[in-house]
């Protein structure tokens, strides 16, 4: 969609309000609104104005002053708010040199992108990352000097199996069992429909949706593949979807990938490939049908996961869910239909265009256009390096002995380690200008500062039970 049109959509379908949306270098969705006649043609070359200091990870007070500039091809109607409101996605440029700010995680989008097709190896990336999220119906916490404590409830928590709930008609999934049951076992089917429904609508395909693993709602609505930028709004727009609809049925959405003690945690499965002049590149004769460039793009994926999970496990709760000695692919290893290795090549097509690879371990949690990003430079320092992912690990990562799981590497243990290991390693990402060392830094300091910092300080409910009497 160009500016024109978007200006002749503004006024066929009658919109009251502009909501120019972009997202803080954390991951969530910022916006102010217009009325339509502050939207012109020559907004989408000079933008407007907003405070970059009150943006997390942006800009001090003393240089504050920020443009945000529409992207006409993201125009979508909100389909939830009152006013028929017109949404554009915006990147983020600095008013005085016009050049697209370094934090900004679109522009890194973008910039990675640009720097796939200057290396001449391809000229699309696509990804396809799996969700996973709770549906819960009342959440509650606090903590200060002298409490602490936070409290989840589910209609579906088998916790609630014995609750007085006149009446309690049971179908509540027991933990771990909540894969694919039907409904009235499966009671978010309507809910997820819905979810699904206006995916559509808006321009987002949709491959699947289900019930998962875990008690208390958990869910997956899996995206059909698509560019890396285009991706990264279509994550956006999932978000806000999902916890609207759920908000308008008196529930509520959580992306946290840990959210329920002792059952499964929500992971993001990112399925990912190259393609070159609509062919894809990652099909070929070696294992799992792989090409060379593909094995080679492994091979990068395993050598930077420790870095890379500082993007695509960024909360100190992603290491909740990454516990050695569970279901989580912690393993830094390959294989053939093996969902206990952190990179799994899916081997449900013979089709050269199904040819991927699926990148286990992030979580939903993550920033999306940072995630893909850095998994896309990754993948291309291995292909560009020719890095050797070893051999494939078939065999049931959890029944090895002592001796074999030695030689498996695994992700880090806890945010601190995954932003030592971006400190240590990050030369991959500062190809192509595409991640500045400013941003790297700037990441860093904001996540030891206000979540690793905070976190080391706090006492737990769990370390009262442990230790109150010792």
């Amino acid at each position: 969609m160009t500016p024109s049109q978007v200006l002749k959509l503004v006024k066929d379908q009658k919109v009251e309000i502009i909501d120019f949306r972009f997202l803080d270098f954390l991951g969530t969705w910022q916006h102010f609104s217009t009325p339509p006649h502050m939207l012109a043609a020559a907004t989408f070359e000079e933008g407007l104005g907003f405070d970059g200091s009150s943006i997390r990870g942006w800009q001090s007070i003393n240089v504050s002053d920020m443009l945000v500039v529409p992207d006409a091809q993201t125009a979508k109607i909100d389909p939830f708010l009152k006013s028929i409101t017109l949404v554009l996605i915006c990147d983020i440029v600095d008013p005085i040199t016009r050049e697209n700010y370094s934090r900004d995680p679109r522009n890194i989008a973008k910039k990675a992108t640009a720097y796939l097709s200057s290396t001449g190896i391809a000229d699309t990336a696509y990804f396809g990352p799996e969700l996973e999220f709770f549906i819960l119906d009342d959440v509650r916490y606090d903590q200060n000097a002298h409490s602490g404590y936070y409290y989840i409830d589910s209609v579906e928590g088998i916790w609630n199996s014995g609750k007085e709930e006149h009446p309690n008609l049971g179908y509540k999934p027991r933990h771990k069992e909540g894969y694919f049951p039907a409904p009235p076992t499966d009671s978010f089917q309507d809910i997820r429909s819905e979810m699904v429904t206006i995916f559509e609508k808006l321009g987002i395909k949709i491959d699947k949706h289900h019930h998962e693993v875990s008690t208390a709602g958990q869910a997956e609505i899996d995206m059909v593949y698509a560019p890396l930028v285009e991706m990264g709004d279509s994550m956006m727009w999932y978000k806000y979807i999902c916890r609207s609809v759920a908000l308008a049925h008196g529930k509520t959405v959580t992306f946290m990938p840990k959210p329920v003690f002792d059952d499964n945690g929500s992971g993001m499965h990112v399925h990912q490939s190259l393609w070159k002049k609509k062919k894809p590149l990652f099909a070929g004769k070696g294992y799992a049908g792989l090409s060379e460039m593909a094995m080679h793009y492994i091979g990068g994926i395993l050598k930077h996961a420790p870095a890379l999970c500082a993007f695509s496990n960024p909360t100190t709760n992603s290491y909740k869910r990454l516990v050695p000695g569970f279901e989580a692919p912690v393993n830094l290893a390959y294989s053939a239909r093996n969902r206990s290795a952190g990179v799994r090549i899916p081997m449900y097509s013979p089709s050269p265009k199904t040819k991927r690879l699926e990148v286990r371990f992030p979580d939903p949690a993550c920033n999306g256009y940072l995630a893909f990003s850095s998994m896309l430079m990754a993948g291309l320092d291995g292909i560009e390096k020719k890095i050797n992912p070893g051999e494939p690990m078939d065999k049931d990562i959890y029944a090895l002995g002592p001796e074999e799981m030695a030689g498996i590497p695994s992700v880090p243990g806890s945010l601190e380690d995954a932003l030592q290991a971006l400190e240590d390693d990050h030369e991959f990402l500062l190809k192509g200008d595409v991640f500045t060392d400013d941003a790297i830094q700037t990441w860093i300091d904001y996540k030891i500062e206000n979540e690793v910092d905070p976190m080391r300080l706090r006492p737990t409910p769990y370390e009262f039970i442990l230790y109150y009497d010792v």
